[in-house]
């Protein structure tokens, strides 16, 4: 009786099309972790090079002086003053008008095509550069507005809440997309399952939705937060001064900030000068990373939860 003939070998390997395919994706998961490596290494380099240029100016008196044509003795004090007045009143106005606005384009606002026209309006205002709304905030808040005779925006002058607003409208289209999409992702179940027991709509959105957006709405929050913190240009479009020498009490008073501050000290020809530039870099990037770690541990908190 003739053996049977032997099974034929299976592999598991894949061959022709689908090998180039997985040899693609391997090789598009290197570059791509080469080109992240690459950019932190630079990162990382970058903030090297600035400690070590204004580590040595960072000094209680760089805080408490106010800035001075002798570079030994300027310091941050106008400037992170205007700076905290200006981004506390950005984060008031910007973060409740952005996600009213998402809450109410994603739950309550009709699907037609004045809703499409206004979602496609508020993608393009975001990739809009600073300096238009520069120009936006100079005609409109600083100069004031009006209309066939009627003052609908009073002449608020190169002022703190001058700056505010101009920073809120910089920042709320790329918030608001964020804030869209993190209730987007709120899976429907939860929200038939609210009203299905009786809830409204408004108690549905408030005690779920809500909730089980803030993660993805903190993240919007801390990359608009972030931009708003280190603008310059549309702050020296509206008028924002370079050398102040008072503490601002209110939202009418002229104003500096940190960043601003920092590009008047790199163009001053002394090199004294770049080592307050660097400190002022350092401090404004401990600034900047503070507030997103308090934004970071809110999302986590509600991520938890």
């Amino acid at each position: 009786m003739a053996a049977p003939p032997a099974p034929a070998e299976f592999s598991l390997k894949a061959t022709g099309r689908v090998a180039r395919r997985q040899a693609l994706s391997r090789l598009s998961r290197y570059v791509l972790l080469s080109a992240t490596l690459f950019a932190v290494a630079v990162l990382v380099y970058l903030a090297i090079d600035v400690i070590q240029a204004g580590w040595s100016r960072i000094s209680p008196d760089f805080f408490t002086n106010y800035p001075s044509r002798r570079p030994l003795n300027a310091g941050l004090r106008s400037s992170l003053l205007g700076w905290l007045w200006l981004m506390g009143t950005v984060i008031v106005m910007a973060i409740p008008l952005a996600v009213g606005t998402a809450i109410f384009i994603e739950e309550f606002a009709p699907k037609n095509w004045v809703t499409s026209l206004i979602r496609l309006n508020i993608s393009n205002l975001a990739g809009v550069p600073s300096i238009i709304y520069g120009i936006l905030g100079l005609a409109v808040f600083v100069r004031g507005f009006d209309v066939w005779g009627i003052t609908l925006i009073p002449e608020l002058g190169p002022t703190i809440l001058a700056g505010a607003l101009t920073l809120t409208l910089m920042i709320l289209p790329m918030t608001v997309i964020a804030s869209v999409e993190a209730i987007r992702q709120v899976p429907p179940s939860i929200r038939d399952g609210s009203l299905a027991l009786g809830a409204t709509r408004w108690q549905t959105v408030w005690f779920h939705i809500l909730p089980g957006a803030v993660p993805g709405i903190m993240t919007g929050i801390i990359l608009a937060i972030a931009r708003a913190a280190g603008e310059t240009a549309a702050l020296i479009m509206i008028g924002a001064f370079a050398f102040i020498a008072f503490d601002n009490t209110g939202l009418n008073q002229s104003f500096t900030t940190v960043p601003i501050q920092i590009y008047n000290w790199t163009t001053l020809p002394q090199e004294d000068f770049r080592k307050n530039a660097a400190a002022g870099i350092i401090v404004l990037m401990v600034l900047i990373v503070g507030l997103n770690l308090i934004a970071v541990l809110i999302r986590e908190r509600f991520r938890r939860t």
